[in-house]
């Protein structure tokens, strides 16, 4: 019998939501890998990623900034997307075991309050410089970086849709 996917749907979750549940997943000894970002407009480099941080335990986390987060990072024009597309859009991923959100300008809130045992970013964060790094590491959690694929960014793909118009 074939298996279904997991109803994406039940893979978001309130921070609250998470701590508990990464209590439970703590006392089976399973590693919680955490990362964060905007997630805008998918592409390979997101997927990519995504797989990879999975693989470096056991159940992968990935918090998405708010609407009014990411227009503070990234301007007004952005999110192209609205966080409730894409929440359901990286729950669909196979990779992804959870996803939540966050709407301050930094995610040291669900960091601290899923308290992971390996938080993640791209490879354009230095370990000294990202967010939540102490406090993963003082819980005695690990912190990695990941290469990009070249040549995929949600920045690069705007600028080439505006170019064709």
């Amino acid at each position: 019998m074939k298996k279904s996917p997991r109803p994406s749907h039940s893979k978001i979750k309130s921070q609250a939501q998470l701590r508990s549940l990464v209590k439970k997943l703590r006392a089976k000894k399973q590693q919680v890998v955490f990362t964060n970002g905007v997630f805008d407009i998918i592409h390979k480099g997101h997927v990519s990623y995504l797989e990879r941080a999975r693989r470096l335990g056991d159940v992968l986390i990935v918090a998405l900034n708010s609407d009014a987060s990411t227009k503070r990072l990234k301007g007004a024009t952005r999110p192209i997307n609205p966080l409730a597309d894409r929440l359901e859009v990286i729950a669909a991923l196979e990779s992804v075991d959870f996803v939540t959100w966050f709407g301050e300008d930094t995610p040291i809130k669900p960091i601290v309050n899923i308290a992971p045992s390996v938080l993640v970013k791209g490879g354009d964060w230095q370990i000294s410089k990202m967010v939540g790094a102490p406090e993963v590491l003082a819980s005695g959690g690990q912190v990695k970086t990941l290469p990009f694929i070249r040549g995929r960014s949600t920045s690069e793909i705007i600028r080439k849709a505006q170019k064709k118009r």
